[in-house]
């Protein structure tokens, strides 16, 4: 194991910006509160792929699709935990610096390729989400300005609405993204949940007013070739593993953590199962990627998902920071380096661009980088810390994760490409 002192981390700090292991309430003067505790966890994993799970639901129906979610945000905390367990042992045992993010723990465990492998996925997860960020604002706008009954594909200079839209984002991205220090924009963070939840309350509203309208005809079960489908965007829903260690020292009494942490996500679960169930059972086979789009184009409607596509687009250059601070580090020596920047954001774009639907690209995040930071390096961590005094049982559980993921990450990634593509299994 990699027991050294470390002279830089996936979070240094040579850049002050918002970077994966920077609690966004957080206060350097003062030890978080258990209720702060619980309001850190929930802006650090919800985001815009709850969006998706009416969809989702849809195709792997909706008890299959619930037991799905509760199953994946049990092992997500499980998991959770184990980054918290590894790091206490390491402080407490070993004479490590402290440990404070994802990257750092990875280094204490497996030394440097610990390290570039953590980094490795934060850059993907990273990218992805913004990448989904894009298809979510293009598709949202053209179904809002464009798409209409009568004219099923427009075009705008001879391009789909999607194109134009996303283009249009370029240049301005370029400029957010090319501000060294992104600290003033952190409160749009959270501004965007207090956003989402509002979307949320809304779209639930409207969806218990249809389904007792329409009652259209409901899947309990959808069937083992959708299930890796469902798993991908259950999965990429609670994704916020890598702010689980700067959460726990921010807090008060850690001794409490694990208590606030699986309070905090079995409100989530809840909210995430309420969300995704009354979509599906006011829309039915008729819910598409995005549930937003489900809602017409009343006044109501239109503003929240134009709220929703303003706080994506002035989300997107906090969340690539985490990418900058690693490639900057490893490729430019720490400096600020816009060029890099520039070319990260036009790598995203043109991704942005192929991918022509967004849950199933929440499944193919979700299914690939986001099972192997939510469960693999977790239990692999876990495992080599504590391989002496675990026993069998205890040996056998992490192994089990372990092979389950890498599993589920390469079949699950292997069917969101079929799905992405259109191709037949």
């Amino acid at each position: 194991m990699g027991f050294e002192k470390d002279k830089a981390s996936s979070s240094s700090h040579i850049l002050q910006i918002p970077r994966e292991d920077t609690p966004l309430l957080a206060n350097t003067q003062h030890l978080s509160s258990p209720s702060k505790t619980f309001a850190n966890v929930f802006i650090a994993v919800v985001g815009a792929g709850v969006l998706g799970l009416p969809y989702s639901f849809k195709k792997t129906g909706w008890v299959m699709g619930t037991l799905m979610l509760l199953s994946v945000a049990t092992l997500t905390y499980y998991c959770m935990m184990l980054l918290v367990y590894s790091r206490r042992k390491l402080e407490s045992h070993f004479k490590v610096a402290k440990i404070s993010s994802f990257g750092d723990l990875g280094y204490a465990v497996c030394g440097s390729i610990g390290r570039c492998t953590v980094d490795a996925m934060i850059v993907l997860s990273q990218a992805c989400f913004c990448i989904s960020y894009l298809i979510f604002i293009a598709n949202t706008l053209s179904h809002l300005f464009n798409y209409s009954v009568t004219n099923p594909s427009p075009k705008i200079l001879g391009l789909s609405p999607k194109k134009v839209y996303i283009w249009s984002c370029f240049p301005f991205q370029l400029g957010l993204n090319s501000i060294p220090t992104l600290t003033h924009l952190a409160p749009l963070s959270i501004f965007a949940d207090v956003v989402d939840l509002g979307a949320m309350g809304v779209v639930m509203v409207e969806d218990v007013l249809i389904f007792l309208k329409n009652r259209p005809i409901l899947e309990a079960f959808g069937g083992f070739s959708v299930f890796f489908y469902g798993l991908g965007v259950s999965v990429y829903a609670f994704e916020g593993v890598g702010m689980v260690l700067p959460l726990e020292a921010e807090m008060k009494d850690k001794d409490k953590f694990g208590k606030i942490l699986g309070l905090s996500m079995a409100f989530i679960s809840l909210m995430y199962g309420s969300f995704g169930i009354l979509g599906y059972f006011a829309f039915g086979e008729e819910t598409k990627d995005i549930i937003t789009t489900n809602l017409g184009r009343g006044l109501l409607s239109t503003l929240v998902q134009i709220g929703l596509c303003i706080n994506l687009f002035f989300t997107f250059p906090l969340m690539m920071n985490p990418v900058y601070e690693v490639m900057e580090r490893r490729f430019c020596e720490g400096r600020y380096c816009f060029w890099l920047r520039w070319i990260v954001v036009l790598v995203v774009t043109l991704v942005a661009l192929m991918v022509p639907n967004f849950a199933d690209f929440l499944s193919l995040v979700g299914s690939s980088v986001c099972i192997v930071l939510g469960f693999v390096l977790p239990a692999l961590f876990h495992l080599i810390v504590f391989k002496k005094e675990l026993g069998w049982p205890g040996l056998a559980l992490d192994s089990a994760l372990i092979l389950m993921g890498a599993v589920l990450a390469v079949y699950g990634t292997y069917s969101s490409m079929l799905e992405i593509f259109g191709v037949k299994a």
